[in-house]
């Protein structure tokens, strides 16, 4: 009798006839800076979409990366310079009609940095700089980088009304005004100032210093981070 290609019920494919897809990493950062919510991009300098702007991604290298976060730092410090210190995985995103040059999954990252500048080490970029968020309808974004950088937003929004995740793109010593400010401007409404106070009490991952600042015509005491605390969850919405 023949040898049957089925096993445990299931029809085997020879290796030959599976077409391999592209699998690539993008990463999504953001930043706040001057009360403007921004978006890291690349300028790009090679096909396909040369010139148009893009997120910070490639290709795996499988000599170079032990994994996909160390695939993203890599291409992160090539194209922008930029080393976040975490990134959280976001989502995949995958199908035929993502890339002109086939079928591609890509892994998206996103973080929320302090603003830093940035510069582009690698010559298939032209140029990195962050972009204001809002002005991303009118600039020609390669890919599907617009859905990825709208789940990301998402993503953010969420973190930033049930976590303590804005604390990251503060200075190290920061007030409580300079936190309201981040987190309203990523919701992109207002939040309570003793609802926040509450939170920031609750949350035992701030330090008191000694340090204060001239802030609205009164001294106002600066707040630091306690070293290797986790971002607290809460069960209640902020603006609630």
């Amino acid at each position: 009798m023949a040898a049957s290609n089925i096993t445990m019920g299931l029809v085997d494919t020879p290796l030959a006839d599976i077409s391999k897809p592209m699998f690539t990493i993008d990463n999504v950062l953001f930043t706040v800076e001057d009360n403007i919510l921004n978006v890291l991009l690349v300028k790009r300098a090679a096909p396909p979409f040369n010139g148009c702007w893009s997120l910070p991604g490639g290709f795996i290298d499988v000599k170079l990366d032990s994994n996909v976060q160390a695939a993203a730092m890599r291409k992160l410090q090539q194209k922008t310079g930029l080393t976040p210190s975490y990134l959280e995985q976001l989502e995949v995103f995958s199908g035929k009609d993502r890339d002109p040059r086939g079928y591609s999954i890509s892994l998206a990252f996103f973080a929320l940095v302090a603003f830093e500048q940035v510069a582009s080490h690698i010559n298939t970029v032209e140029q990195a700089r962050w972009w204001p968020l809002a002005d991303l309808a009118n600039i020609d974004l390669a890919f599907d980088h617009k859905q990825i950088i709208d789940k990301a937003y998402q993503r953010l929004k969420q973190k930033a009304l049930y976590s303590m995740l804005p604390v990251f793109c503060l200075p190290n010593a920061f007030t409580v005004s300079q936190l309201k400010s981040v987190i309203e401007t990523i919701i992109g409404k207002e939040i309570q100032r003793k609802s926040l106070m509450r939170r920031i009490e609750a949350s035992d991952m701030f330090t008191l210093t000694e340090q204060k600042i001239a802030s609205g015509g009164r001294q106002a005491q600066l707040y630091k981070l306690k070293d290797g605390v986790d971002i607290t969850l809460y069960d209640r919405n902020l603006s609630i």
